[in-house]
């Protein structure tokens, strides 16, 4: 079985590189210099922290240091290594010139002024004027759409976010403080198997719950009010991405509305989701929830993101967005109401692109909770 996966993950890294080759021909560049390191794993399986990846018609040569000598060899099947004692950018623009690369892509999202400077200065005069070209993310783009294997790993990344959500339930009493919150989930994660968070746990209870981005301090669980939690997890370089959000105590009729309102717009966003509608409808199917009922001032960010590799991919699901979803997308449907001063809440989930639909791959409990 080992070796059937192995073969479906050369297989995949395969494809992968052919289609790269082919956007960076689209775009008229004869060779693609890849630096970002979600990407360079997306293209090779290569997982190091220092390196750079060229694609060159049907050769895909990788560069890095000495550290990544057995590592790279190891998880780079298909593609040659070369480990360098210089600047692997340094090395890589050496090699396109001895090559004959007459233009080189790169992607300017990710590339700063020095590190131009640096790949401009690693060639000569000769081609320096017109080798480096900037291609837009053109991998990213191909991340977006993700392939059997990528799903597979997304379910189980989101499968363990909502073990640890449901059991978090169990453990959340009022006067224990956020950090302690944030701190439990995080530990039960490594324990379940995760290499990391995918992002600083946010744990926002009481009045901080209308912070969308309230990350876990030292206040306390109220005995009464609304506790917020946003995190999600790693495995085998994946992301997962949920929220959910519980009361402590009764609640006020107001709070019951609010949350019933964020609760149909989620759902509402999340059956809009299939091939061929834009992100922007998406975003708007939530919107026009909270509109309706008069919420749509204190919704302050957009409906959703894709998710894989990095925790924020394209496409983005927000108001007027183009983009056209595509079967095997993973997107997040995060629809919120902030109130400043009184409470805020989100709900969250990750679904699935699928031909008929979409399927949410954190079907964990969003009704209600008083604890």
């Amino acid at each position: 079985m080992g070796l059937k996966l192995g073969r479906i993950k050369v297989m995949n890294l395969s494809v992968r590189k052919r289609r790269a080759v082919a956007a960076a021909k689209a775009a008229g560049v004869d060779a693609l210099l890849v630096m970002h390191s979600p990407d360079i794993r997306y293209l090779s399986g290569f997982t190091g922290s220092s390196g750079c990846l060229v694609l060159r018609s049907g050769r895909a040569v990788l560069f890095t240091d000495g550290r990544y000598t057995s590592q790279a060899k190891a998880e780079a099947v298909g593609t040659r290594v070369e480990i360098v004692t210089k600047a692997s950018v340094v090395a890589a623009c050496e090699w396109m010139e001895a090559a004959g690369v007459e233009r080189c892509g790169f992607d300017a999202a990710h590339t700063t002024v020095a590190v131009l400077e640096t790949l401009r200065g690693a060639v000569t005069a000769k081609v320096r004027r017109r080798m480096f070209e900037p291609v837009g993310p053109l991998v990213a783009g191909l991340r977006e759409v993700k392939d059997v294997d990528e799903i597979a790993v997304l379910r189980r990344a989101a499968k363990l976010g909502c073990t640890l959500f449901d059991g978090m339930l169990g453990y959340m009493r009022s006067g224990m403080t956020e950090i302690a919150v944030a701190a439990e989930l995080e530990h039960r994660a490594r324990l379940g198997g995760a290499e990391g968070m995918s992002f600083e746990t946010i744990v926002a209870s009481g009045e901080r719950s209308a912070l969308p981005h309230g990350r876990a301090s030292m206040a306390k669980l109220p005995k009464r009010g609304f506790v917020t939690l946003d995190f999600g997890v790693v495995l085998d370089g994946y992301c997962s991405d949920m929220t959910r959000t519980i009361h402590m105590g009764k609640a006020l009729a107001g709070e019951l509305d609010v949350y019933d309102s964020v609760l149909e717009a989620q759902e509402a966003a999340v059956a809009a989701v299939r091939p061929g509608v834009t992100s922007g409808e998406v975003d708007e199917a939530a919107r026009s929830v909270l509109r309706r009922r008069g919420l749509d001032q204190y919704f302050s960010h957009s409906t959703g993101h894709g998710v894989g590799l990095e925790i924020h991919e394209g496409p983005k699901i927000a108001a007027k967005q183009t983009q056209v979803l595509q079967q095997g997308m993973v997107i997040t449907i995060e629809p919120g109401a902030y109130m400043p001063g009184k409470f805020g809440l989100r709900i969250e989930d990750m679904v699935l692109v699928t031909a008929r639909g979409g399927e949410v791959l954190t079907p964990s409990v969003k009704a209600w909770i008083e604890l």
